[in-house]
């Protein structure tokens, strides 16, 4: 009779969890389909200034409250948003890193979530107000966006300060967390968008972390939790990425921010928004993170992330999230022929292409370097090519330097690219201002003259005896190569 009862009840456990599941899944999928409606159109790139958001700040009103909090090194306000007057506390903060700007955005898009009203959501968003107080920083290192830049202003990595605290932006946060007291804590980044799922090759557009808080990466309830509302973060976003979903090596970092917070008690949440291929503003994995943050927010408010999955079980799940790997290259050039002391070489070339900022305030160039090469058979890229039967040959440097941009307009360059003419040296012009014109724009330096080599630029021609099949310019395949060589 009892074993009977024991196995009713485990059925019963069991539909319980798969109706919350269900439920969890149907909730994604309507935020991810309405986040247009709560999109906040000031934010349409990711390299915005303090200035930006000082003027949305102003604006909030019920059931949002805004306070400063503190004083960035350079004078700027650390601002906080309040909102909610439940029981549990919650603190998200967003661009410690200063160039790490997509979760940003998606809090101001949560910003207008939480003052909306009569669109479906009504309940889930009274039970959040109603069952948690948010404290929410969007910008906590305003000297570094002013840069777009990952330090602070005095070039402290600031998670990487969390012992010694010298920045003043450091000891905002500790203090938040000390005196708030958060049940859980989200901490919100961007990291290289070439780290892959694993060895799937596939991207990874969304990486979480349940960090360590010692070194043996001990699991108690603190960071139980943790993996509880990962495990169903995860699952609402492999409906949108499926298979793109990846996991943070676990590692503990004692200088962390993440690290320490879990120890000092708060349930640390760790999001990093890596890349995905044509989003290179990342609006689309703003979006995602807007849908990963409220479903996790209705998770804790309704304390339902224990029945995301069985506690023993869990961890199992949590881990079974691959982990972030490093495989990709932003273009990768396959089984090219490359002629070095009259003897060919087959090789393959791994190209990454790196932002370089301009003295525009949205604007930025690529620079980009020939970072591997030989057998990269292991790796895979964003972009691939096939270059069997091609041969690497250096591109041409058309021979009169222009004296500015507008002179770009008067050259033709189906004709250059012929002759394989196809980068351009000019004389006065400001970084990113080139004109739009499928050439190689050299600020600086030069090309190669033989078949460019690790670390160098990649813009060269691939060739098929005397027929040029191929042309990469600044690490683009066949594309503008609008760019700069410092």
């Amino acid at each position: 009779m009892l074993s009977l009862r024991l196995t009713r009840l485990a059925c019963l456990l069991l539909c319980m969890t798969a109706l919350h599941q269900t439920h969890a899944q149907d909730l994604a999928r309507r935020l991810f389909d309405a986040h247009e409606a709560y999109k906040d159109t000031t934010f349409t790139h990711r390299r915005f200034k303090h200035k930006a958001i000082v003027p949305v700040l102003s604006t909030l009103g019920n059931p949002l409250s805004v306070s400063q909090v503190g004083t960035s090194a350079e004078g700027r306000s650390l601002n906080l948003v309040r909102a909610g007057t439940g029981p549990i506390p919650v603190l998200l903060w967003s661009q410690m890193h200063g160039d790490e700007a997509t979760a940003t955005m998606a809090l101001f898009d949560l910003f207008r979530f939480l003052q909306a009203s009569g669109d479906g959501f009504d309940d889930m968003r009274q039970t959040i107000l109603a069952k948690t107080t948010l404290h929410m920083l969007p910008m906590l290192n305003p000297d570094g966006a002013e840069r777009f830049q990952r330090r602070t202003s005095a070039d402290i990595d600031m998670n990487r300060d969390a012992l010694r605290l010298q920045s003043p932006e450091s000891v905002v946060l500790k203090n938040l967390q000390q005196t708030l007291k958060p049940l859980v804590g989200f901490n919100l980044h961007d990291q290289n968008p070439r780290y892959s799922v694993g060895n799937t090759g596939k991207q990874a557009v969304v990486s979480f972390l349940a960090t360590a808080y010692d070194q043996d990466r001990t699991i108690n309830d603190v960071r139980r939790r943790s993996m509880q509302l990962i495990v169903g973060m995860n699952r609402v976003l492999q409906q949108f990425i499926p298979g793109q979903v990846a996991r943070y090596d676990d590692d503990f970092e004692p200088r962390a921010f993440g690290d320490n917070i879990q120890k000092w008690g708060t349930t640390l949440i760790l999001i990093e928004s890596g890349g995905q291929v044509g989003d290179v503003e990342k609006m689309s994995i703003r979006r995602l993170n807007f849908v990963a943050i409220l479903t996790a927010l209705n998770a804790i408010a309704n304390e339902t992330y224990g029945n995301e999955t069985p506690a023993e079980r869990v961890v199992a799940e949590y881990q079974a999230i691959p982990e972030n790997g490093r495989a990709l290259f932003d273009l990768l050039i396959r089984n090219a022929t490359v002629v070095r002391n009259g003897k060919p070489y087959t090789i393959d070339l791994g190209i990454n292409r790196y932002e370089v900022n301009t003295d525009s305030a949205r604007a930025f160039a690529y620079r980009s370097t020939i970072d591997d090469l030989g057998d990269l058979s292991t790796f895979g890229g964003l972009t691939e090519f096939d270059a069997t039967g091609l041969t690497l040959t250096p591109a041409r440097l058309y021979p009169d330097t222009l004296a500015s941009p507008t002179d770009l307009r008067r050259l033709d360059v189906a004709k250059l690219r012929q002759e394989g003419i196809v980068a351009v040296k000019v004389q006065t012009a400001k970084r990113g201002s080139f004109p739009q014109q499928p050439l190689h724009v050299l600020w600086e330096g030069k090309l190669p003259g033989r078949p460019p080599g690790l670390g160098q630029v990649a813009t060269f021609l691939l060739k098929e005896g005397n027929s040029i099949k191929k042309v990469v310019l600044n690490g683009f395949l066949d594309e503008s190569g609008n760019g700069i060589i410092d």
